[in-house]
């Protein structure tokens, strides 16, 4: 959709002296990225708590822009908006399977009649819920649905102001359809339409292939903005452009050369903890090591990772194949309950239950040295499934810049993302809380869904770090905040500024007026840095000269032309897009 949305009414200029919130020279302490630090600045957000922010007068604009865009783009492709609570029966997560499943990220809490709640993480559950009340036959399908509203997750870590925020407000569309072919349909049209929205924002992103995660489902793909401000890593292949999470991302088959197994060998490896330490004292490289990590389940279970020395473990992938939704590192109480010694464990001689999974290339690579659950001593030539026996053998390890792409076998590239959109296809993972229709042959068929999300906070703060300059923010005329700062310097700077201002509101562009008594060093600096697409400067001086100095904000320079005063409406109309 190119059209942006256009004002029936007269919007009357908003002036500085009426804004809540201050600029700042300097940013907090703790700032840790430069888009947030100009948020900060800016006066466009301010932190409450660990992951929890208020919205500033400027910066709430921002927010009501990006909603804005997330709305036409809806629309467009056929989806009719509407809005589900934040608190939710805790009943209706547990019919999912999911109440149990999650971790403390999900903030659960009891009313005063004693009944359990949640605080919304995601809605996935309310649609259902939804779809089995209000869908009976095949010819209510396909719908498409979505909303924007607040979710809260209790995030143990996060960072970078709205990178990674525990309160935050999300775009998330559900689509119902009888089968799957209607599923890649939507999916498809949902996908088309996310690249829209990011293009309309400013924000360059690169879809790559996801898992599904604590969502479940058949399918996802992920909407990643590439910057080194980003948690996610992301593997691309410039050749074929394969592109995937590196937590899903696929190792390419490594050849390993046949060898008949060894007996096995009990040496000493005194301080030999590390795959470096082990391989320097034994003289032998990492890829003749094997490399195991003990970890616990967020149900409870016990589980060992072996891949090879030269490797690294993906833990998505672990967790994936553990079917667990988090993972943590065994404490060394519990690594002893299990019969394994620190620094020196594998799954050889264990003495309690823990799930060995094993991966690919270390099953299949011959005579390895592994931890003898002794301390000081290791084994050589141990060998999977002579010497231990794996409960699974799989891919668990993490690609890494310069390996073979599984698809074409050329060398593959990793950048940081940070992910600003995710597409899932759920299928029928949640039929089970009733969502069934009557087929057009009389039999009760499940609703297949599909999950579609925006961060709309994390949307603004990517496009905060991706324009910006060593002066401040620069906004895409189609989220900034106002799309005209008229600087007013002095009195008579102010006394003409009050026209020229009230003559772009009526004609639908929307104005943050400087009417504060600031010198023009303090008012130049404030309006760079708050990021408008056009500054309109009025003085003694620019009247003198025949009119008002105009300039865009995307130009970088500090000087503008004169306009006339009756013609600056018509010249930023010109300039800036309508929206």
């Amino acid at each position: 959709m190119q059209a942006g949305v256009t004002y029936p009414f007269r919007m009357p200029p908003v002036r500085m002296s009426q804004l809540l919130g201050s600029t700042l020279r300097e940013a907090p302490a703790g700032a840790e990225t430069p888009g947030y630090r100009l948020l900060l600045r800016g006066a466009f957000v301010r932190q409450l708590g660990q992951g929890i922010f208020s919205y500033l007068p400027l910066g709430w604009r921002v927010v009501r822009r990006i909603e804005q865009v997330l709305r036409e783009e809806m629309d467009a492709v056929g989806g009719v908006e509407l809005q589900m609570p934040l608190v939710h029966p805790a009943d209706v997560w547990r019919r999912s399977g999911r109440y149990e499943s999650m971790g403390p990220e999900m903030v659960r809490f009891r009313d005063r009649r004693d009944r359990a709640h949640v605080l919304a993480m995601a809605h996935e559950e309310v649609v259902a819920t939804l779809a089995a009340s209000e869908i009976q036959s095949w010819r209510q399908l396909p719908k498409l649905v979505y909303q924007i509203q607040l979710k809260f997750r209790d995030d143990p870590r996060p960072r970078a102001g709205l990178l990674r925020m525990r309160e935050l407000t999300m775009k998330d569309a559900y689509s119902l359809d009888r089968d799957a072919a209607g599923l890649g349909v939507q999916y498809d049209r949902i996908h088309g339409a996310y690249l829209e929205i990011f293009r309309r924002c400013g924000l360059p992103v690169v879809p790559v292939a996801a898992g599904t995660g604590m969502m479940g489902g058949i399918e996802a793909h992920e909407l990643m903005y590439l910057s080194p401000v980003g948690e996610d890593i992301v593997v691309l292949c410039d050749s074929c452009g394969c592109a995937r999470n590196r937590r899903v991302a696929a190792a390419a088959a490594v050849s390993v050369a046949h060898e008949d197994p060894l007996p096995v060998e009990r040496v000493h490896t005194p301080d030999a903890t590390t795959i470096d330490a082990l391989a320097d004292l034994l003289g032998i490289p990492p890829e003749r090591t094997a490399k195991a990590l003990f970890v616990s389940t967020s149900d409870g279970r016990f589980a060992v990772a072996v891949v090879r020395g030269d490797t690294q473990l993906n833990e998505a992938k672990l967790a994936s194949a553990l079917g667990a939704a988090e993972l943590r590192p065994m404490t060394a109480d519990e690594m002893q309950r299990v019969g394994a010694v620190p620094g020196y464990a594998s799954p050889v001689g264990l003495t309690g239950r823990a799930v060995v999974v094993v991966d690919d290339l270390a099953a299949r690579s011959p005579n390895l040295v592994a931890g003898a659950n002794e301390a000081g001593f290791h084994l050589r030539n141990v060998n999977v499934g002579r010497d231990f026996q794996p409960d699974e053998v799989t891919d668990l390890v993490a690609v890494d810049a310069g390996q073979p792409c599984v698809v074409c076998g050329c060398p593959v590239r990793t950048e940081r993302a940070v992910e600003v959109g995710k597409i899932f296809k759920l299928g029928t993972r949640y039929a089970g809380l009733g969502a069934t229709y009557l087929a057009e042959d009389g039999t009760e068929q499940p609703v297949v869904v599909g999950s579609y999300g925006i961060g709309v906070d994390r949307l603004m703060a990517c496009v905060a770090e991706e324009h910006h300059d060593d002066r401040g923010l620069v906004w895409p005329a189609s989220i900034a905040p106002f799309a005209a700062h008229v600087c007013a310097l002095g009195a008579e700077g102010l006394e003409a500024a009050a026209p020229v201002a009230d003559a772009l509101a009526a004609i639908h562009i929307d104005v943050l007026l400087d009417d504060r008594d600031e010198r023009p060093g303090v008012q130049f600096a404030d309006a760079e840095l708050i990021g408008c697409p056009v500054r309109v400067t009025l003085s003694k001086r620019s009247i003198a000269a025949g009119g008002a100095e105009v300039e865009l904000r995307s130009d970088g320079s500090r000087t503008g032309e004169i306009v006339a005063l009756g013609e600056v409406a018509a010249w930023v109309r010109a300039h800036v897009p309508q929206r």
